[in-house]
This record gives C-alpha cells, sequence and structure tokens, in this order.
C-alpha cells in the first residue's frame, strides 16, 4: 500500500529586531512554533499555511534571484 505524502505547511516571516532586523526567512510551521516560542516579539509572521515551498521561497526572497530582462543586441546593418 502507498503511503500519501505528507503535507508540510510553509511559513515565511520577517525579523523586526535585532542586527538582522528586515531579513525574511522561510521555515516549516512545526519550526515557527518553536522560534516563536524563544522570542515571541523578535519575529512577524508575513504569511502562514503555504503548502508549497518554492512559493513560500519566492515571498520570502521577493525579486531577488528573478532573472534579469537583457536588452535587445543590435544587430549591424550592411548597406
Amino acid at each position: 500500500m502507498r503511503e500519501s505524502p505528507k503535507v508540510t505547511e510553509w511559513v515565511v516571516y520577517e525579523t523586526v529586531t535585532g542586527p538582522q532586523a528586515g531579513m525574511k526567512s522561510v521555515c516549516t510551521a512545526a519550526e515557527w512554533k518553536v522560534i516563536d516560542g524563544r522570542d515571541p516579539n523578535k519575529n512577524r509572521i508575513i504569511r502562514e499555511n503555504i503548502s508549497d515551498e518554492n512559493e513560500a521561497e519566492k515571498l520570502a526572497r521577493g525579486t531577488s534571484g528573478d532573472l534579469k530582462a537583457r536588452a535587445k543586441a543590435l544587430r549591424p546593418t550592411f548597406e
């Protein structure tokens, strides 16, 4: 019998205090409980209950890492 894949919920959060303030990170919901339990005022959730890790990573990094649009190369014209 096949086992159904375990659904993992992802959380995107931002550090609001300390030297890493403004940094966004991704973790599982279980990891978030531990992180928030240690110091509840240090981080804030941006979004939770994300079912796709890629979507969570994209949300955390914004446009950083996206491909840059390139200008078309001009081809010389011979007359």
